[in-house]
Order: C-alpha cells, then structure tokens, then sequence
C-alpha cells in the first residue's frame, strides 16, 4: 500500500469515528431536546444525504464498463487455453475451489450469525424508508419471483436484450449485471482466438478502459472521507444506534470467516495435498503475511511470496514463478468471501431474503467479480453495487459497510496472499509426485 493510500484509508477511517461520534452525541442531545434531533435528521436530509449521494453514484457511473473491461481483460490475457498446459490447469482449477469454498464459508457464516438481523423492526423500517420505498420494492419483487429452474437461470443470464438487460429500464436504477458478466466472458474467450497482435492490441484498449474507470473510482474515494462521516451520521441519527451493533456483528462475522478460510481450509489443503504440517507451515511464512496484513495488497507482497517460496519452502521455480504473479491478481479468496459477506449483510439488514439457489448464484457471481477487480484500488465496490442490484436490493445499501470497508482490508489481503502460496505448494507438491510416479 503506498503512502497515499495509507493516508487515505486513515482518513476514512477517521471519518467514520467522527460520525459515529458525532451521531452518537447527537441521539444523546436528542434525549433531552427533541427539536435539536428532529433539526439534525432534517439537515442530514437535505444536505448530507444529496453528499452521499455523489459519492455513491461516481462508484455507480463505473460499474457497467468496469465489469466488462476487467473481466475480459482478465480472459484475454491467458492467451490460447489449449496451449497452457497441465500446470496452468491445475492452478485455475485451484484457484476457482479456493475462492468457491472462501465465498460459501462466508455466506455460511452470514447465515448463522445473521448480522443484518440484529436490526430492530422499527429501525429496520426507518432504513428502508429511507431509500424512498426501493427496499420495499425489493422485497415486493423478491417475492413475486418464479422460484429457480434451467428456465429461469437461462434467462437471468442470457435476456433476448442483452443491452436492454444491463442499461436498466429507468435512469434512477443500475442495470442487471448478470447478461454483462457472461458477455465479458465470451468476449474475452472469443479474443484468446485471435492472432498475438491483435490479442495484445485488444487488451490494451480493454486496460485502457479500466485505467479510465479506475482513475474515476479515484475521484470517488477522493470524496470517501467526507462522504463516510456523512452517511454514518445521517444512518445512526435517523436509524439509531442499532446500525452500530449491526455493523459490529458484521465485522466479527466476516473476520471470523476469513480466518477460518486461511487457517482451516488451507490446513487442509495442506495436510490432503501435500506432506507438510500446517503449523509449521505458517510458522514458515508467518513474514510474508505479516507483510500482507501491513501493505494491504497482494503485489506489494509478491517480492517476498517468491523469496519465502524459494528460500524456505524450496518450491520449484518454475511453479512458483508462474503461480505466484498469476495468483496476485486472480486469486482473490478473501475478496470474494468478502463481497460475498456484505451482500447477503446488505440483503438481511434490508429485509429481502436470498435462497439457497440465489446464494449459489451470488457465490459464483462473487467469484467472478472477484477476478475481474483484482489490483484495482476500491474496485470492489461498483462491483458489490452490481451485485446487490442483481438480486434486486438497493445499491445505496453499500454505503452502510463503507467505513468498515478499511477495517477489514488489510484482513482479506492476508488471506489472499496466504491462498495464493498455499496454492504454489499444494501444486508444486502435485508436480513433484507426477514426476516421481513417471518411469
């Protein structure tokens, strides 16, 4: 993480304690001098909300070309599939189990702590009430749904408009995300067709595209430590302080699941796959996700991934050459539990219930999302947007987790470095029998 960044997500960080505290006191004058109260709610309304507001819909403008971009760009850059060999199958295939079973250990997780359950009735309304009726619709239309079949999964993904699908039919809601994702996939899977300077050509403008979003995103998070505060203190003085014991209960639910992915998952993975034992192991590269917890990203940590993997692990260089840059910015297993976590959080707090069949939707979507945002700076969030409107809950709902967002960062960048050389090993570990076991 650089200095900049550094600075910023302290800053976010403080202006979360600022309207916590701020909102807080104001709830306490609120007891004495109910005016001073109705006087904050009615200033939280008219101007700190319209604040939020921009804040959220600079994140909301990037979603549509920043899913398709990233996720082709992502495809298009394996080059010619057929031509990666066994090594490379092997890791994708790792890659994809690792962040499905991170994404159902989170959404498990959700489902029985339920933090977004915690919020009382009342406040539940007011929350929803306060997204002009959008929540309620969301249930409303949750409920009418035809329950899940080949039918109506073929037309959640493949809608005879395709642009009609992702451009929304009004201008006061985002589009549905899910014809976009599997287009950006076939897309990027058509390009890996084609000739090397044509492919490389096509996937400079996709990065393009992506620079471009991201330099957006920039303008956003430039405003997030002025938005946060603003957001949290208008919530906490319309809604009460119910959204903080909400948002505590969260925190601890997602971090629980992510240290149980990295320290339970992995020991497994390690026991089944390899000869090693997974106390030692970690002992071993206990500095590299040090690193990771202190830097916050994942390519920032890759110089010391590959000297742990090769001074004390004594990996294969070629595995770990080709595993480690490959897993920085695919392998994002505490990326998708976490989008994965807030939302279904997002769903409870306001009211609308996922199914089972719809959570398998989510995990897969979680994953995908969580390829296609990989080394972009808060590129999670317009993805977690996307999301929480395909399955017809209200995109503002992100802003309730936004401060939190920073806590819980430098958690799931461990975990995704700890995923990616657990990956390495249990491979390097494959190779080696195949190797042995050949005359």
């Amino acid at each position: 993480m650089s200095t900049t960044t550094k600075s910023l997500a302290t800053r976010i960080l403080w202006g979360l304690a600022i309207g916590v505290v701020a909102g807080v006191t104001t709830l306490g004058i609120g007891q004495f001098y109910p005016d001073a109260l109705t006087s904050a709610r009615s200033i939280a309304t008219t101007l700190l909300d319209p604040f939020g507001q921009i804040f959220l819909r600079l994140l909301f403008f990037v979603v549509i070309p920043l899913v398709f971009a990233s996720l082709a760009s992502g495809i298009t850059q394996l080059g010619r599939l057929d031509r990666l060999g066994p090594l490379a199958g092997r890791t994708f295939a790792l890659f994809f189990a690792n962040m499905a079973i991170a994404v159902t250990i989170g959404l498990i997780m959700m489902n029985l702590l339920q933090p977004g359950h915690h919020l009382a009735i009342g406040s539940q309304q007011l929350l929803m009430s306060e997204y002009g009726g959008s929540a309620q619709k969301a249930v409303d239309v949750g409920r009418g749904q035809p329950s899940m079949s080949l039918a109506v999964l073929v037309d959640m993904f493949m809608p005879r408009n395709l642009f009609g699908a992702f451009i929304g039919q009004n201008r006061g809601a985002l589009g549905d995300v899910l014809p976009l994702i599997l287009f950006a996939i076939l897309v990027g899977a058509a390009a890996t067709q084609l000739g090397e300077e044509k492919r490389a050509r096509f996937q400079a403008g996709l990065d393009l595209i992506c620079e471009v979003m991201t330099g957006i995103v920039g303008f956003a998070l430039k405003l997030a430590p002025y938005a946060v505060p603003a957001m949290i203190y208008s919530v906490i003085v319309k809604v009460g302080v119910d959204i903080l014991l909400t948002l505590s209960v969260f925190v601890v639910s997602c971090s629980v699941a992510l240290l149980l992915h990295l320290f339970g998952t992995l020991s497994l993975w390690l026991r089944l796959f390899t000869r090693r034992r997974p106390l030692a192991y970690f002992k071993q590269i206990r500095p590299l996700l040090i690193t990771a917890f202190s830097t916050s990203s994942s390519s920032a940590s890759l110089p010391a991934s590959l000297a742990i993997a090769r001074d004390e692990l004594k990996l294969s260089p070629t595995t770990a050459g080709f595993v480690l840059p490959l897993g920085a910015t695919m392998n994002m297993s505490g990326t998708a539990l976490f989008e994965g976590c807030v939302v279904l959080f997002v769903a409870q707090a306001f009211g609308v219930e996922l199914s089972l069949a719809q959570q398998a939707v989510l995990m897969l979507l979680a994953v995908l999302s969580a390829v296609a945002v990989a080394g972009i700076p808060g590129g999670s969030l317009p993805l977690i947007a996307g999301l929480l409107v395909t399955f017809e809950v209200p995109a503002e709902g992100i802003g309730i987790v936004l401060g939190v967002d920073r806590i819980l960062d430098m958690l799931r960048t461990t975990v995704n470095v700890g995923s990616d050389i657990v990956t390495a090993t249990v491979v390097d570990a494959r190779l080696r029998r195949n190797e042995e076991a050949s005359p």
